[in-house]
């Protein structure tokens, strides 16, 4: 029996296919609707135009003195975020995925070469192209300098390109298991924070003078590659060949360890059996880390229904992005603030606003499985146990964190003498926060859709989630009205603890609201099962 001979098929050859398979997966995902097709035409319209934007306002940058701090230092932004792509948007490209290709047989080094090839086809290659180019413009003067230019341009892109595949290649265990689908619905908190820290750089430039306090900065970045291959440009045109030759070869030294580094993971995903088949010899540890926290609850009803809350916290995706996007933001708001300069410590009560938003629609966490926890309501005590048990593993959290962010706002503005003043008015809020949102768990549910990553209300729900949320936000800070008039008269009055005094009446006056508002949410929430049920289930 003869068996015929296999022409291997060459790495330009093998390329080529790639490139058509990625042009081929981009059009049969515009076939899928017309609104995805639509979708991706305004993205392609917005880049164009931004990229044209930057283009024009890069070669205005052209013989600035600070032309290469910007320019080398937007390369290094543009290379971070080629980097942080692929954890945070796992499935924005089919193509990502290597163990997808595991069963043909193909060689890391000519497949290395042909995805290498097909991930230079897409919006963000086009777009990292105008700028790049932009910026060797911007800094290139000379004959030589137009040659390093020529050489920088495509190593910096292949670099950026290498590295979002390497770190995919190295993180793809990571990007297709529960935790990556977590990264994924982080994305957007990441964006909020990265505006607010470039806020913030801005406002420093702003009071250091301008763009020229970034060149020591832009110093030592222009050593860093891709940054290295545009800061040769401007050696290059200084006439410091030699540096320029020495920051091309870091460059072409770092494209060469991303390809040695992205071959090294595809050989081992490609050879190396999944280590999630594992998993059943970690389940004791597991079931230890969980007999733990459960030793630290109360016994009962009260003590099984925090457990299971804060599992949703750690757990359940969407409830571990609202989570950290509360954190963080109230967090930044008022340090952010206090380090410009401008803020007040009372900003450190917004960490009790964005925190008590947890407390509103408790049951739609739950989705359609909140029948079990109907199932086990069948009095008004039991509704209140069950909406108690709820507050208090939200104060787990809350209580600490909120204590936290106080103490940090009052450290970085100076004013000690305010915090505990502070800390009484933030426990109020969230006591008043608490009681709202008892309430709006009971009047107004709604459901969580569970598979998208971006919606966070079920379609025709809309009203009753702003209802819910901005309807008890403000019903809480006029809750809190009369602590706050009590603080305005003892300072009117001179009353010199009354920063004292404020953090036990603040304290009490908190617990004592919330406990009202549970008591008040308990018979509504008992009488409303059914109703509850079929609203949160239509997601």
């Amino acid at each position: 029996m003869s068996t015929a001979a296999v022409t291997p098929v060459s790495t330009a050859a093998l390329t080529g296919i790639f490139v058509r398979l990625k042009l081929s997966l981009l059009r049969n995902g515009l076939r899928q609707s017309s609104g995805r097709t639509a979708a991706f035409v305004a993205s392609l319209v917005m880049t164009l135009l931004l990229a044209a934007g930057q283009l024009i306002g890069l070669v205005v940058l052209r013989g600035n003195a600070h032309a290469e701090s910007v320019v080398v230092l937007l390369t290094a932004v543009l290379a971070l975020g080629w980097a942080v792509m692929p954890l945070f948007f796992p499935s924005g490209d089919e193509t990502l995925d290597p163990t997808r290709l595991v069963m043909l047989p193909l060689r890391p080094h000519p497949l290395v070469v042909a995805l290498l090839g097909s991930s230079l086809v897409g919006i963000g290659p086009l777009f990292s192209l105008c700028l790049v180019v932009g910026s060797a413009f911007a800094l290139a003067h000379g004959a030589f300098a137009l040659v390093v230019a020529v050489v920088a341009v495509p190593l910096t892109l292949l670099v950026c390109v290498a590295l979002a595949r390497a770190v995919a290649a190295g993180n793809i265990r990571l990007l297709t298991s529960r935790k990556g689908r977590d990264l994924a619905v982080l994305s957007g908190l990441v964006i909020a924070i990265g505006f607010q820290v470039v806020n913030f750089a801005a406002q420093r430039i702003g009071a250091a003078g301008g763009v020229g306090a970034l060149d020591p900065v832009a110093e030592i970045v222009q050593w860093v590659p891709p940054a290295s291959a545009i800061g040769a440009v401007g050696a290059a045109s200084e006439g410091s060949y030699g540096v320029a030759l020495a920051q091309l070869a870091l460059s072409a030294g770092a494209l060469y360890a991303l390809l040695w580094s992205w071959q090294r993971s595809l050989t081992k995903l490609m050879t190396a059996p999944d280590g999630s088949t594992l998993a059943a010899a970690t389940e004791p540890s597991r079931k230890e880390s969980v007999s733990g926290l459960q030793r630290l609850l109360p016994e009962g009803r009260t003590g099984t229904v925090m457990h299971r809350s804060l599992r949703y916290v750690w757990r359940d995706p969407k409830t571990k992005a609202a989570w950290v996007t509360s954190l963080a933001i109230g967090l930044i708001v008022p340090l952010f603030n206090a380090l410009q300069g401008t803020g007040s410590i009372y900003l450190a009560c917004f960490a009790a606003w964005m925190l008590g938003i947890q407390m509103y629609n408790q049951f739609g966490q739950d989705t359609s499985a909140f029948w079990m926890v109907a199932l086990t309501i069948s009095s008004t005590q039991d509704a209140y146990d069950e909406l108690r048990a709820r507050a208090l593993a939200l104060l787990v959290i809350m209580l600490p964190y909120m204590a936290l962010v106080s103490t940090a706002t009052a450290a970085v503005l100076g004013e000690w003498q305010g915090l505990p003043e502070v800390m009484g008015l933030s426990f109020a809020l969230l006591g008043a926060m608490l009681a709202t949102g008892a309430l709006a768990s009971a009047r107004f549910p709604y459901s969580i859709p569970q598979d998208s990553a971006y919606k966070n209300v079920a379609p025709g729900q809309g009203g009753l989630a702003w209802i819910s949320i901005f309807g008890g936000m403000i019903s809480a800070v006029l809750m809190c009205a009369p602590l706050i008039a009590l603080t305005i008269w003892l300072h009117a009055s001179d009353f010199e603890s009354a920063p004292w005094l404020m953090l036990p009446v603040g304290t009490a006056y908190g617990a004592l609201v919330a406990w009202a508002g549970v008591r008040l949410a308990a018979p509504q929430t008992a009488r409303r099962l059914p109703e509850i049920l079929t609203a949160v289930s239509k997601g």
